[in-house]
This record gives C-alpha cells, sequence and structure tokens, in this order.
C-alpha cells in the first residue's frame, strides 16, 4: 500500500515539474489523496470490478493496474495515451482494457456513467462493483444527486466516494453544504452514508471493504465521504495561498498520508530506513524511465482529429486490438450511411 502512496506522489511531483519547464501544459493531481485512494481500491476486485476516476484518482488509477507511463502519455498528449489517444486533457483518466471509464471535464457526470454500469452490472448478474469518486464540489452538482437517488431506489452495487478536501477551487465546504458533512445526506437516498480520515489508510480500506462487502450481497449502495487535506493548490493554474490562511496550509502537510502512513509502519515494524530507502530509489527509477519511454513516443497525427465524434453501441473503431470487447457491434445507420448530422458520418469523413 505504501508502495502505491510514494508512487503517486512521485509521479504527481514529477508531473508538475514538466509542467513548469513547458513540456506539459496543465496539471491536475492528488498529492494528500493518495492515502483514502489506496485504501478505498484495496478493497475492490481490481481485474473484476469498474471504477469510474475523477482528476484527482492517480493513486486509485495506479493501483487499478494503470502505470506511470500510461498517465505521462497523456500529460504529453501522446498517441499511445490509453486514456485518449492524447485527445482530453491531462487528468481524465481511463483504461477500457482495466475498466476504468474515462470521464469529461464537467464535474459530476461520471456519477450518471457509474451508476449505468452498476445497473447493467445487475440486470445482467455479473457480480460487478462500480466505484465512483469525486471531489466535495462535485457534489453540488444534480447529476450526483439524481445518480445517489437512482442507485437508492433500485439498490444498484455501487459505492460512492467523495473526497472532500473542503475546498472547491477556491470555495470553501461552509458556502456548499449547510450541513455537519456530506455523508448525511445518504440518508435521503436511503444508503448507509460513513464519514472516514483520509489520512488514515488502513480506516479507509476498512469502511470501503464493508460497502463492497454490502454490495456484493445485493444490499446496495454506500456513500463513503473521506477527508482528506488538500496539500497543494488546486491544479497549475491556481495558486492556494491567496485564498488559504498559511496555518491551515502547515496544519494540513502534518496529516499528509505518506508521512502518517510510514511513521505507522515503522511504528509496528514493517518498515525501516533501509526498506524505505531502497522503495525510494526503486521509485524513482520507475519515474526517470516512464518520463524518457512516454516523451519519446509520437504525437498524434493531425488527420485522425475528427476521430470519434459519433460512436456505435461498442464501436470496434474505438478500441486498441488488445482492447475490444467479443460480441456483435451493428453499426449505427449514421455511421455505416454517411448521413449523420452535418453529413459527417463514417461514409463522408471515414474516421469521424
Amino acid at each position: 500500500m505504501y508502495y502505491y502512496i510514494a508512487l503517486a506522489r512521485a509521479l504527481d511531483d514529477r508531473m508538475w515539474v514538466l509542467q513548469r519547464a513547458g513540456k506539459a501544459m496543465f496539471v491536475i493531481s492528488g498529492p494528500g489523496h493518495e492515502g483514502c485512494q489506496v485504501g478505498a481500491m484495496w478493497a475492490m476486485d481490481k481485474q473484476h470490478d469498474w471504477f469510474v476516476p475523477f482528476y484527482r484518482s492517480v493513486a486509485a488509477c495506479l493501483v487499478k493496474g494503470m502505470t506511470p507511463k500510461d498517465m505521462l502519455l497523456g500529460l504529453f498528449a501522446r498517441a499511445t495515451d490509453p486514456s485518449s489517444g492524447g485527445r482530453q486533457m491531462p487528468g481524465h483518466y481511463s483504461h477500457p482494457r482495466l475498466k476504468i471509464l474515462s470521464t469529461s471535464s464537467p464535474v459530476g457526470t461520471q456519477y450518471p456513467h457509474a451508476v449505468g454500469i452498476a445497473y447493467a452490472a445487475k440486470l445482467r448478474k455479473t457480480g460487478e462493483i462500480t466505484m465512483v469518486s469525486i471531489g466535495d464540489g462535485g457534489t453540488s452538482q444534480g447529476d450526483w444527486h439524481e445518480s445517489l437517488n437512482w442507485a437508492g431506489i433500485y439498490k444498484l452495487p455501487v459505492i460512492f466516494v467523495v473526497e472532500n478536501n473542503f475546498y472547491a477551487i477556491s470555495v470553501p465546504l461552509r458556502k456548499q453544504v449547510a450541513g455537519e458533512n456530506i455523508a448525511a445526506r445518504a440518508a435521503g437516498y436511503g444508503m448507509p452514508g460513513v464519514v472516514a480520515d483520509g489520512s488514515d489508510v488502513l480506516e479507509c480500506y476498512r469502511v470501503a471493504r464493508e460497502a463492497y462487502e454490502r454490495a456484493k450481497r445485493g444490499e446496495g449502495p454506500t456513500l463513503i465521504e473521506y477527508r482528506v487535506q488538500r496539500l497543494g493548490s488546486h491544479s497549475s493554474d491556481d495558486q492556494q495561498e491567496r485564498y488559504r490562511p498559511r496555518e491551515e496550509i502547515e496544519a494540513a502537510r502534518q496529516r499528509d498520508p505518506l508521512l502518517t502512513f510510514r511513521a505507522y509502519l515503522e511504528s509496528v515494524g514493517l518498515l525501516t530506513e533501509e526498506r524505505y530507502q531502497a522503495l525510494m530509489a526503486r521509485i524513482r527509477r520507475e519515474i526517470d524511465e516512464a518520463t524518457d519511454a512516454a516523451e519519446a513516443e509520437p504525437l498524434p497525427d493531425p488527420a485522425t482529429a475528427l476521430r470519434h465524434l459519433f460512436a456505435t453501441q461498442h464501436d470496434p473503431a474505438f478500441y486498441r486490438p488488445d482492447d475490444q470487447i467479443p460480441g456483435p457491434h451493428p453499426p449505427h445507420p449514421w455511421l455505416s450511411s454517411g448521413s449523420g448530422p452535418q453529413g459527417l458520418g463514417r461514409g463522408d469523413e471515414g474516421d469521424a
């Protein structure tokens, strides 16, 4: 678990360095969120279950199976980026083969998609559980409320995770939530709501595992609010010192899961200084190798810019060869006849 926390932090640090060096246009990441993400994802069946991330889900996606190179390919907007082939902005992580669903910029839109996956799993009796993450700001969106309502009514196998760092960019939580916490809203949707310390990795695992077992038993969704520390600015376009008191920022750094979990592991004899130094050397090497490999990949061909504007159900053209979903994929009439809006069908644009 500590390996993934430290790996995510090292990757985050590298992405910020690359952005400041002019090699990436934008960075939005999750320093301080790693503990809850690793703990929560550890509770899932990583091969069988689905994950719908948000833009801070670096550590969770690493645990689910993405590599630092995968994420850096997106940062560099390379053609081999598994998230989108270089089309999405950095932070929109996805990987079809790993059952990590793509998300879009409007916060909250990932929640209806996650509920749709869970609904399909229930209808098909696949036993798959879906976990979906969001920040505290996203819980003010209508999509979030509609998703919880639907999941509660149909007792869907989904775990709703809110990573509450108390700021939606610069808007503090007290200006978004009238109650004491976000998890209390769960009662209105007929599901349990749990508040956990997002800096306590093992506590995060425990509550996620309880939610997982509940979903497996067919008892429906759970809302988990992890209270985490945002250790940096919202993104590379933000400067948190303009709206957060210095004392608050320093207090948050004292609860950094990278430090607190290391201290715990040392206290129980599971991590020695020698093992720690060896682990950090391994991580530095992995990040350096991933950076060099990702930067060396080609940029997308401009001729592919109009691909995937329209899609069929499970359109085989969307997937790489190793990501094909088996089964019949009947073409949408727009794409087969070229009669779509403004003539942008497969007959007119080929790759559209």
